[in-house]
């Protein structure tokens, strides 16, 4: 137990470390001192309890993204449509925030969040359902499908559900019953990053505690013998898609909700795809999404902020995300190469 453990500690950390070193020679580079600059980012992020809030804000749709993408991929299932889900949860939890009369009270929260988390199930479940039938590629169909939410969403909030007293590309506000609450006032950190960390505890209760959750893990390391001994792979990866949609989904109407108060043009920048990164880097332990969540949180709220006091583009934080994305897929390349050589022999 304990080098597994130790394992999973590299496996987070190696990558981690590959990236700041490539990007302290791209800094060097441009004629900026890394270490000053790193300073600076950890400064920033955790420099006080307003700047902490704020990263863990940042974090807070991460939580959800990451937990979604983990659910599949350790089934084997490589689903790059939580973007999607995430874009039509949180206009569905922004609708219910401004549609439901305001006499249901606090009602309209979990009303919302519930709505959230059937649309984005109801949207993931039919690539789900495609790549068990039929073995359709899910990675082309997840990603064709955050094409047409972005589509269908633009669509609506510069028609039907456009602000009629706001500029183009809005909603109207939801109502202040309907507002996640405050954590740290004045600060952003809203009650969402609570649900997140419910959220990341679920997930780890079901991976470890639930049949469905062990079966997925071996649906992942071998699907012939998973059929072998009687587990339904099919059933198991629509499951697996439809509760990537549902978190996906709630955590879009957590940030609708507890962030922006109403769907726009932009109200994703990315999330998904971040939390893609996350689970890669966690290689979906929940404690690493809870880890990498903080850590890519911590670099968008404070790569804004370094903006101000040096020359230094915000590319430098997709560089950094990137380059960690880029090592934590060839880490897990690696050993799940050595796990089927294993097998083999």
């Amino acid at each position: 137990m304990y080098n597994s453990y130790l394992q999973r500690g590299l496996g987070f950390a190696l990558p981690l470390l590959a990236a700041f070193l490539i990007s302290a020679i791209v800094l060097i580079l441009i004629g900026e001192n890394p270490i000053k600059i790193y300073s600076m980012l950890v400064s920033e992020s955790f420099g006080s309890s307003r700047r902490t809030a704020a990263t863990l804000s940042a974090s807070t749709p991460l939580l959800f993204t990451a937990v979604a993408t983990a659910i599949c991929f350790r089934s084997g299932a490589f689903n790059v449509g939580v973007e999607g889900a995430f874009l039509i949860g949180g206009l569905g939890g922004v609708f219910c925030g401004f549609i439901l009369p305001v006499q249901l009270g606090i009602l309209i929260i979990p009303i919302a969040i519930i709505f959230a988390g059937l649309l984005g199930g109801i949207w993931l479940y039919f690539p789900g359902y495609l790549l068990a039938k039929y073995e359709v590629d899910e990675v082309v169909s997840t990603l064709m499908l955050n094409f047409i939410a972005i589509a269908i969403t633009g669509y609506l909030i510069n028609g039907p559900l456009l602000s009629p007293i706001s500029g183009n590309n809005v909603t109207p506000l939801v109502h202040d019953i309907a507002k996640l609450p405050r954590l740290l006032p004045p600060s952003t950190l809203h009650a969402g990053f609570i649900l997140g960390l419910i959220c990341v505890f679920m997930y780890s209760l079901w991976c470890n505690r639930t049949p469905s959750g062990l079966e997925s893990a071996l649906i992942g390391l071998n699907q012939r013998f998973s059929n072998a001994v009687g587990i339904s792979v099919q059933k198991t990866l629509i499951l697996v898609m439809v509760l990537s949609g549902i978190i996906g989904g709630i955590g879009g109407a957590s940030h609708g909700l507890g962030q922006l108060y109403r769907f726009s043009d932009g109200f994703s920048p990315g999330y998904g795809f971040t939390g893609m990164a996350v689970a890669l880097l966690a290689r979906n332990s929940p404690v690493g999404i809870i880890a990498g969540s903080i850590l890519f949180g911590a670099l968008a709220s404070a790569g804004t902020t370094i903006q101000l006091f040096s020359d230094i583009p915000l590319d430098l934080i997709n560089i950094i995300q990137g380059t960690v994305m880029i090592f934590a897929v060839i880490e897990l390349t690696r050993i799940s190469f050595s796990r089927k050589l294993k097998v083999s022999i």
